[in-house]
C-alpha cells in the first residue's frame, strides 16, 4: 500500500524561515528542498487551486481570491464554494482511480462542499442582527460539533484581521491531529495560515515575523508528532510554500485612477460614497499586487482608455488586454478586460474616494466579504479610535506580482527526495507528485 501523504500549504514560507525551523526541519531530514514558483496570480485561492488540480486559472478557473459574476453585477470575496473550481482536484482523481482511497481538506479556501471524504473549513453564522456565531463547515456534518467539544470553537477572530495570530494555526493543526487519528485518510491536505499576518503587516524580514516563523514551527512540530502516532510512522511530508511575501513601500489605487477618468461612479448613501457598479464604465477588483478592471459590456473604447490610464504609472509594471492575459495563463472569461500587475515594491488598494470623509463605513471595520478587493489594512486596526485606519501606506509587505524574481518565490519541502524531480518546481507540478505517490499516471 502507498504511504499516506500529508501536503501542508504554508504560505510566505521561505528558505532562510526553514533555516530557523527545527522541527520542520526534522520532520523533512531525510529528504529534499527546492524552489517553489507560483503560477500567477500568486494569491491564495489561485496557487491552492494550481496545486490542487495541477492546472493555470485559465483552465481551473480562479483567477483572484474573488470574483466579480457579471449576471449578477456583484463582487464576492472569500465565499464561493467548491464548484467554482472547474477541473477535478487530487482527492476526486484518487476517488475515481481506487474508491478505497479517502482524503480530508482542512482549511483551503473554496473547500466548501467539496468531494473529499473528510472537510473542515470556517462557515461562521450570518445571523440577522449582522452578529456571527462561531462554525466551521464539516463533512460529516457533525464532525464540527465533536471538534468544539474536544477543542472549543474554532478562533474565527485569529484567522484574519488585527487579531490574527498562531492560535488558529494551531486550531487547525490540533484539529487535523484529531481527525488523522479518527479517520486516518490516504490523502491529507492542510492550510497553515500563520505567516501571512506579520509579514504583511510589518514586513517579511520583520521581527514580528520571525515570532511568527518560530511559532509555526512549535505547532508544526505538534501536528507531526500527532500524525506519527496515528499513522504509526509512515507517512510522506509535502509542505509547500505557496507564494512569498516581498517588501512594499507603495501603493497605487486604480479606482481612484478610474473614477478621476470618468470611468468609475459612486453613488451617496448614508454613510458616504459607495462603488456604484451597474453605472460604471469600469472598475477595479484589487487583489494585492494585481487587479482586474472590469469594462461594462466589454466596450472596446472603454477597454483601451482604461488600458492607457495605467501605463507607466508609478507601481504598474504590466497592463494586459485580451490576448496577453496568455501570457500568465488568465484568459479566462472570469478576468478583467484589463489586468494591473504591480512592480514587487508596490501593491494595490481598493480605495475610490478622493477624500476620506466620503469612505464608506465599511472601510473602517473589519469587512471581508463587503470590500470588492483585498484590505490588508485590516491588519493595522486602532484600538484608541477602534476603526481600521484609512492609510494604505501602512502595509509593508506583499505578493501576488508574477513570481520572475527568485525573492517572489518560495519553497516546498518533501520527507523523501524521490518526490521532488529537480531543483525548481511549479505549483501545478504538486498534483502528480502527489497523484504518483498512489499510482495515478
Amino acid at each position: 500500500m502507498p504511504k499516506p501523504t500529508i501536503l501542508l500549504s504554508i504560505p510566505a514560507l521561505r528558505e532562510k524561515d526553514v533555516a530557523v525551523m527545527p522541527k520542520l526541519k526534522e520532520m523533512t531530514a531525510a529528504g529534499k528542498i527546492a524552489e517553489f514558483v507560483p503560477s500567477f496570480p500568486c494569491v491564495t485561492c489561485p496557487v491552492q487551486a494550481a496545486m490542487t488540480t495541477g492546472r493555470t486559472p485559465a483552465e481551473h478557473g480562479v483567477v483572484a481570491n474573488g470574483f466579480y459574476w457579471r449576471d449578477k453585477k456583484q463582487v464576492e470575496m472569500w465565499t464561493s464554494p467548491n464548484d467554482c473550481i472547474q477541473q477535478p482536484q487530487i482527492w476526486e482523481v484518487l476517488s475515481r482511480h481506487d474508491a478505497g482511497l479517502t482524503s480530508a481538506v482542512w482549511f483551503p479556501l473554496h473547500s466548501k462542499r467539496c468531494r473529499a471524504d473528510y472537510v473542515c473549513t470556517p462557515a461562521p453564522i450570518h445571523n440577522p442582527n449582522g452578529s456571527e456565531s462561531l462554525w466551521c463547515y464539516t463533512s460529516p456534518t457533525k464532525l464540527y460539533g465533536t471538534l468544539r467539544d474536544e477543542l472549543d470553537h474554532f478562533p474565527l477572530k485569529h484567522f484574519w484581521g488585527p487579531m490574527a495570530n498562531i492560535n488558529s494555526s494551531r486550531w487547525i493543526a490540533e484539529s487535523a491531529v484529531f481527525a488523522a487519528k479518527q479517520y486516518r485518510p490516504d490523502f491529507f491536505y492542510i492550510y497553515l495560515p500563520q505567516l501571512d499576518y506579520a509579514a504583511q503587516r510589518t514586513g517579511p524580514d520583520s521581527a514580528a515575523a520571525e515570532t511568527a516563523v518560530a511559532e509555526l514551527d512549535n505547532v508544526i512540530g505538534g501536528l507531526a508528532e500527532g500524525f506519527h502516532k496515528a499513522y504509526d510512522d509512515k507517512l510522506l511530508w509535502l509542505v509547500a510554500g505557496e507564494y512569498a511575501i516581498t517588501p512594499v513601500d507603495h501603493v497605487t489605487y486604480p479606482n481612484r485612477v478610474l473614477r478621476e477618468a470618468g470611468l468609475l461612479t459612486v453613488c451617496e448613501e448614508d454613510d458616504g460614497e459607495h462603488l456604484d457598479i451597474a453605472a460604471s464604465r469600469a472598475f477595479a477588483m484589487v487583489d494585492h499586487q494585481f487587479s482586474h478592471v472590469f469594462v461594462a459590456d466589454g466596450d472596446t473604447e472603454t477597454i483601451a482608455k482604461a488600458a492607457e490610464l495605467f501605463r507607466g504609472r508609478q507601481g504598474i509594471a504590466e497592463v494586459l488586454v485580451g490576448d496577453e492575459r496568455n501570457n500568465y495563463g488568465l484568459n479566462h472569461p472570469r478576468s478583467g478586460e484589463v489586468i494591473l500587475i504591480s512592480t514587487p515594491e508596490s501593491w494595490q488598494a481598493y480605495y475610490w474616494w478622493l477624500d476620506e470623509k466620503n469612505a464608506p463605513g465599511f472601510a473602517r471595520t473589519v469587512d471581508i466579504h463587503r470590500k470588492p478587493g483585498y484590505d490588508p489594512v485590516e491588519l493595522h486596526f486602532d484600538p484608541t479610535a477602534k476603526t481600521i485606519p484609512l492609510d494604505a501606506t501602512l502595509i509593508r509587505g506583499s505578493h501576488g506580482a508574477p513570481a520572475v524574481d527568485p525573492r517572489q518565490r518560495s519553497v516546498i519541502l518533501a520527507s523523501e527526495p524521490m518526490l521532488l524531480p529537480g531543483t525548481s518546481m511549479a505549483d501545478t507540478d504538486v498534483f502528480s507528485v502527489v497523484l504518483r505517490q498512489f499510482g495515478v499516471a
